[in-house]
């Protein structure tokens, strides 16, 4: 992770994929010393047309437009395409997770951007992985789209900024950081809608618009509920039944990467006794 990493992990206590996007952050911030000023936001919930949200990792306002920034904190090889659906990450232990594809998902999070503001501003898609994965095998060939690693950040944007023409004045870069940055400041409330949105979707319609980043076992050890997946790492959820604490012998959904998540999500009352009928897994360290 190299001493950068180190100090920001001393100061933070989020999840994974949050620790990811502090750290593409702190990168951009060396691009601002090297020249290339530019505003950073993080974790905009850009509203969409059905009432849902749109949720965006960073974007760096510039005067060669907005990059738009989708982290992927993901460790092993990854394999993907830019014209597949999903791609694949393939852990020491040879397990196999895939994830819909950030591509795809950067651009839907352009789309909607675009119509929040209104105008046809010039994006820049970057998807950004970490520097403790290894991109195996990926083929991404579109103009305006980067897939690189963290460490390769700096010397991307000092490229593109070369390459790509001025569009956007001061004053432009100041009107769309007032029009986003109202949009960072999401309550628990909407938060939460934006997760079930995404489980909804994946639940429902996952081949037509899957949304945020998930990662799905595709041999999981545990009972994997296929269509159910952990909004705040990407693992699979299972069934689950407490076996001790006040909820002893109450069922809920739990990450099946538990202990290192402790995602848990109540049966909803929709499924009723279909819930039964699910191969349930204990979990005995879980008390509530």
């Amino acid at each position: 992770m190299g001493l950068l990493g180190d100090v920001v992990s001393a100061f933070f206590t989020g999840d994974t994929g949050s620790f990811g996007e502090a750290l593409t952050a702190v990168e951009l911030g060396w691009v601002k010393l090297f020249g290339k000023k530019g505003i950073t936001l993080k974790n905009i919930y850009i509203p969409k047309e059905d009432g849902g949200t749109s949720e965006i990792d960073l974007v760096y306002i510039t005067q060669k437009g907005i990059f738009v920034i989708e982290s992927k904190n993901y460790s092993g090889w990854i394999f993907g395409d830019e014209y597949s659906q999903y791609w694949t990450q393939s852990l020491p232990n040879k397990q196999k997770n895939r994830f819909y594809n950030p591509i795809r998902q950067n651009r839907t999070h352009i789309k909607w951007l675009k119509n929040y503001l209104g105008e046809d501003i010039f994006c820049y898609s970057l998807i950004v992985f970490s520097n403790r994965c290894e991109l195996k095998k990926v083929n991404a060939k579109s103009d305006n789209l980067s897939v690189i690693k963290r460490d390769d950040l700096i010397s991307e944007m000092m490229y593109q900024w070369k390459n790509i023409e001025d569009s956007l004045s001061d004053e432009q870069i100041e009107q769309i950081q007032k029009k986003l940055i109202i949009l960072t400041n999401a309550d628990e409330a909407l938060k939460q809608a934006h997760i079930e949105d995404i489980n909804r979707r994946f639940h429902t319609d996952a081949v037509k618009e899957p949304q945020e980043q998930k990662v799905l076992p595709e041999k999981p050890e545990q009972s994997a509920e296929p269509d159910r997946i952990c909004p705040r790492c990407g693992a699979a959820l299972v069934l689950r039944t407490a076996k001790k604490g006040a909820n002893a012998g109450n069922r809920f959904y739990g990450c099946s990467a538990f202990p290192k998540c402790r995602y848990m999500m109540p049966i909803p009352e929709t499924e009723g006794a279909n819930g039964n009928q699910h191969q349930e897994q204990t979990q005995t360290d879980l008390s509530e």
